[in-house]
């Protein structure tokens, strides 16, 4: 009974962990990893071929964005998650893939021209499209049955519509252990959806810690201070920005924007237009007006049944073409642009950034976390200017951080969650989805309150069953900044492929010894020839 580290260790994107039970191995998440802490995303540490089930908390990419490259690269077995998961990640992947093949294009072109080798897509749009066949929905309360010694139950984590936590009972050799992986911890009292379940008890948890260091600001009126802002740059005669994750955050900003048109709370133009520039961001706002029953909370759920549309309001515009996305900044006319990505380092918002940027009488609106080493976390760092697109662009417009849309529990409610496992208290805590500088302060925190924790490396693996680290793992070398030297991508996929060697060391303990001799002899020569 062990549990391996693969994603989100002490870096706050790539979620991968991995229970080993009864000759099975449970993916939990298998996130695309981002920002500055990033490992090589083109390599697994483990053979995905020796995968048995994926259970995914939620449908955001650092969190499932990796899954078309498991079935690309030979998984074959079952993807289980929730109903509304399930629908998320039918757009999700496929705008993931969408771009990863864009992206690879664009290299090819100019590997082209400087005469580098070519580069594949980390899986293209055919691979996203088959994690269908592998998928299979539950609702939130549902017990199932995966297989020998594993029971889990999707409970929802409040963080975006069809998000878990998942509790897992697991039975070995007749020790029975009660994990939690808490996903992704929702903010309370947002809206549309519900709050954060909580649990009285486990014998483990693994335990996310983003804002493990900081409170969210105390905001009174999520829609009086987002008018504000919007009412001051349209009087100004400025486009506001706002570089928003398609999936859950942008409708939220469209059911306040909604209450914010009602009130005609914006005096310099009650009916100012606002511009929903994402294909990605249209389709998921249709899930969300979709069956939501068992979904939603109170305050949604009156709306719907009063036939409201909780995005409904005048002068909302949807862009689906690029063509339509370029004239938005050609049209003079102050507005409401949000697009994706959220962080800025792909997507819509890179071109808007490009017009609005160096101008004075403009705002760019940050609603959610940015990732360290992204254009997001730049410009809220007081960058004086980005480059984007080969263009050195001037930061002149206003940068605003409005922390009081986080979607994320901050520091408090994190520690609120936690505290209620007391019956049985967790024998361990395994702090993980928060920075460097984050994770390890949140465990120390919670040894404080009397808690065992700690802030697992990356590749640490965990005998659950006798409470006691098996492999320390490590922290991959941190890439630098934007300009910075950067680590070359042979040299990620070295470390990638050691990490799968380490792997297949560990799981040929117990092997007969002439295997193991002849093994450690083949790896020795090609040692001794790398090294001659």
């Amino acid at each position: 009974m062990k549990l391996s580290f693969y994603g989100a260790d002490q870096c706050v994107t790539g979620s991968c962990h991995c229970i080993e039970i009864n000759g099975k191995r449970i993916l939990v998440d298998c996130g695309l990893q981002q920002g500055r802490d990033e490992v090589s995303n083109a390599e697994f540490p483990f053979a995905a071929g020796s995968i048995d089930y994926v259970l995914v908390t939620h449908a955001h990419i650092d969190h499932s964005g990796r899954i078309p490259m498991l079935i690309k690269q030979g998984f074959q077995g079952r993807i289980l998650t929730t109903r509304l998961t399930a629908e998320l990640l039918d757009i999700m992947l496929l705008d993931s893939a969408h771009i990863q093949e864009s992206d690879a294009e664009w290299k090819n072109r100019k590997a082209e021209r400087s005469g580098a080798p070519k580069v594949e897509p980390l899986y293209t749009i055919e691979d996203a499209q088959r994690v269908r066949e592998f998928m299979t929905t539950c609702e939130y309360g549902e017990i199932v049955d995966l297989c020998e010694g594993v029971e889990l139950e999707f409970v929802d984590a409040g963080h975006l519509l069809g998000s878990s936590s998942i509790a897992m009972e697991l039975t070995e050799n007749g020790v029975k252990k009660r994990v939690i992986f808490s996903g992704d911890l929702g903010n309370v009292k947002q809206p549309i959806i519900r709050d954060p379940v909580h649990f009285h008890g486990a014998d483990y948890v693994v335990m996310e810690s983003t804002y493990g260091d900081r409170n969210h600001t105390e905001v009174w009126s999520y829609t009086d201070d987002l008018a504000k802002i919007i009412d001051e740059t349209i009087a100004k005669g400025g486009n506001v920005i706002i570089p928003s994750f398609a999936v859950g955050r942008t409708q939220e900003l469209l059911y306040f924007i909604r209450e914010i048109k009602d009130a005609r709370l914006v005096k310099s133009n009650p009916d100012f237009p606002v511009y929903i520039d994402s294909p990605l961001a249209k389709r998921a706002t249709t899930i969300f007006t979709g069956d939501l029953r068992g979904y939603l909370d109170d305050d949604a759920m009156k709306l719907v049944k009063d036939g409201t549309h909780m995005f409904n309001f005048t002068n909302l515009r949807m862009t689906e073409t690029s063509e339509e996305s370029k004239a938005l900044n050609m049209d003079p006319t102050p507005k409401v642009i949000i697009s994706a990505s959220g962080m800025c380092d792909a997507g819509r918002i890179r071109h808007h950034l490009k017009h609005n940027l160096w101008r004075p009488e403009c705002s760019v609106v940050f609603v959610g976390y940015q990732g360290e080493g992204t254009l997001g976390r730049n410009l809220l760092e007081g960058a004086e200017s980005v480059k984007l697109f080969g263009e050195e662009i001037a930061v002149h417009a206003k940068i605003v951080n409005f922390k009081g849309l986080s979607s994320h529990a901050d520091r408090d409610h994190l520690l609120s969650w936690i505290a209620d496992f007391q019956d049985p208290k967790p024998e361990h805590v395994f702090v993980v989805h928060g920075d460097r500088e984050v994770a390890p302060f949140f465990a120390q925190t919670l040894e404080g309150m009397g808690f065992e924790a700690h802030a697992p490396q990356y590749t640490e693996v965990y005998d659950l069953a006798a409470n006691k680290q098996l492999a320390p793992g490590y922290l991959p070398e941190r890439k630098a900044k934007a300009g910075g030297a950067r680590t070359s991508s042979a040299y990620e996929r070295l470390v990638a492929v050691g990490q799968m060697l380490m792997e297949s060391i560990r799981r040929s303990k117990g092997r007969d010894n002439k295997s193991l001799a002849r093994f450690a002899d083949q790896l020795r020569q090609l040692l001794e020839k790398w090294e001659a």
